[in-house]
């Protein structure tokens, strides 16, 4: 492939660097890994410089789940502070949720770009449509799934996760609100996923795009390693700020900010992969 110019280089870097401190403190707000902001901004860096191609949005979400691992650390940390995170939740579900970050890489794999903006903007509609129009204690259980049912939920949350290049916090924190818990807890305990998450997916989209066409300069599969390491670095430093601002806001106002907020990202990247 070819060099890109000073210019271009300097505006990808400075693209990078804003949109990995936004979605560092996205992450900590909301506990998606910051994946909700990483995935559209790569994935219009990427077009609108001209690098890659037929993979930049699998490229997108490749490098958004390894940064998700240095984000989810940082905030799980923070919630943890607060007393916030259910460990029992945490420790049981996380190998599933893994288990299903590593199908959903596999699955990726063989989808094209429109398929995986599909799933995608489905998803994200569905948190924010989950967050935005039902109200706040609206269940489905009273408590969360256990035996057969955390197995394949858990797996569920992890596959879906992976093909959107988020930590978990989405559709893990719907999950939780659906089956009784407050939101706070909920954000703060999916938060946790994207570790098992992030790093199970990451190193699947590597592998199995290791010789995929189209692809930006200087990725390793579906893994571009300069975007990888300024957002990791960045969204891990401004995480905690995320976090401590969740635990200030009224919780009516975290779930209508979350849903607007998911509405806007799955139309866009739909919309530009189509």
């Amino acid at each position: 492939m070819n060099a890109l110019p000073l210019t271009e280089l300097l505006m990808m870097a400075t693209a990078l660097v804003a949109a990995g401190a936004v979605a560092g403190v996205i992450g900590g707000l909301f506990g998606v890994g910051g994946g909700t902001v990483l995935v559209p901004a790569l994935f219009y860096a990427f077009s609108v410089l001209g690098v890659g191609g037929e993979s930049n949005l699998h490229v997108a979400i490749g490098t958004s789940l390894l940064t998700i691992v240095a984000t989810s650390w940082r905030s799980l940390a923070t919630h943890r502070a607060h007393g916030a995170v259910d460990e029992e939740v945490l420790r049981t579900w996380t190998p599933w949720v893994a288990f299903g970050g590593l199908i959903g890489a596999a699955i990726a794999g063989f989808t094209s770009m429109e398929g995986l903006a599909v799933v995608y903007g489905a998803c994200l509609l569905l948190v924010a449509m989950q967050l935005g129009l039902m109200p706040e204690r609206y269940t489905v259980r009273k408590d969360m799934p256990t035996g057969w049912g955390r197995r394949c939920v858990g797996t569920g949350i992890g596959l879906l996760s992976a093909m959107m290049g988020v930590g978990g916090g989405s559709l893990g924190g719907m999950t939780m609100t659906l089956c009784g818990r407050p939101i706070h807890q909920a954000v703060a305990t999916a938060s946790g996923f994207g570790l098992a998450i992030g790093a199970a997916a990451a190193l699947g989209f590597a592998g199995f795009g290791w010789d995929a066409p189209g692809r930006p300069p200087l990725s390793l599969g579906y893994v571009n390693v300069p975007a990888a390491v300024i957002m990791g670095v960045l969204t891990a430093l401004t995480a905690p700020y995320g976090a401590r601002l969740a635990h200030r806001l009224n919780r009516t106002v975290l779930r209508k900010a979350f849903a607007g907020y998911l509405l806007l990202t799955a139309l866009s990247v739909v919309l530009k992969a189509l």
